[in-house]
């Protein structure tokens, strides 16, 4: 958005308004639209969604945001246009951000802000919606409201409110659609999951081999732990594969869950021989002995 020529563009309050109106512009949301008139960039006219839960759900209402000079160090003025039944029209309302309220403004806050909070006060009801602007008006009202609110067209901006917020596109929830079908009667019932043929599940059997020596000597014995074991698993064709349990694998991959081999036997501890305790023993009898002759 240009800058319109009288206005300075040195000014604190101009730089800050176009800053936001670019971010606005580049960031939109779905649940407002907001943006500074063409002739007037410290007069925004915005775009709000009703809140989901409450009176004003689907609705769209309509309102200006009115920036003070001083812009901003000073808060700005809100002014609704839209027949809602929660605020009255072409009135500054009193909320926390607003003029009404300096003292509690940040100049950290901005247009946004403003939008978001007048969106959360929306659905406050008693004491915490009193205040000037307010009004009290049955819930059936704020829905008949909400409804014709999509098609109130400002008189300044010339659209509608569906035209300047239109409705977000719905996601079409294939996944869900998938898992239930319509029966004849019109009941939605689940899918039911793929059974499996009883002749395509066959039983594993374990069947132990020992594998043939490969070095052909007659009368040698092979140890336990050089022995590699097999089982044939039976697919669902029929066809038997070799699979290793134990040692290197040679006709297919070690299974997961096979126990890692360990051997039946135990080495057998060797003792010390009887000389070698007795030397140790004399040993130590005799330095005990020579300890006892220097003392004495």
């Amino acid at each position: 958005m240009a800058v319109p020529r009288l206005l300075n563009k040195n000014n604190s309050a101009v730089k800050r308004i176009m800053q936001e109106a670019r971010e606005l512009a580049n960031d939109p949301s779905t649940d407002y639209s907001a943006a500074p008139l063409e002739d007037d960039i410290f007069e925004w006219h915005c775009t709000l969604r009703g809140p989901s839960g409450t009176d004003f759900e689907g609705g769209l209402y309509h309102f200006r945001i009115q920036l003070p000079a001083e812009y901003p160090f000073r808060p700005p003025s809100i002014m609704l246009l839209t027949p809602n039944g929660r605020f009255e029209l072409n009135t500054k309302i009193c909320i926390s951000f607003t003029n009404y309220h300096e003292e509690l403004w940040q100049p950290a806050w901005g247009v946004r802000t403003a939008i978001i909070g007048l969106q959360g006060f929306f659905p406050l009801k008693g004491q915490a919606a009193v205040g000037v602007g307010a009004l009290e008006v049955p819930s059936s009202e704020r829905k008949r409201l909400a409804a014709l609110s999509r098609d109130w067209v400002c008189p300044r901006c010339n659209r509608s409110n569906l035209e300047c917020l239109p409705d977000p596109p719905q996601s079409n929830d294939s996944e869900s659609a998938s898992e239930v079908t319509s029966s004849s009667e019109g009941e939605i019932v689940p899918t039911p999951p793929p059974v499996m043929s009883p002749q395509s599940v066959e039983s594993e059997t374990p069947v132990p081999t020992r594998e043939a020596d490969q070095d052909g000597d007659d009368g040698a014995d092979r140890s336990e732990s050089d022995d590699t074991i097999f089982v044939v698993a039976s697919s669902s064709t029929g066809a038997s594969t070799p699979q290793q349990l134990n040692g290197p694998v040679v006709h297919g991959t070690r299974p997961a869950s096979a126990a890692p081999f360990r051997p039946s036997h135990s080495p057998t501890s060797v003792r010390p021989p009887m000389l070698l305790d007795t030397a140790i023993c004399v040993l130590l009898v005799l330095v005990f002995a020579l300890l006892c002759r220097r003392v004495l």
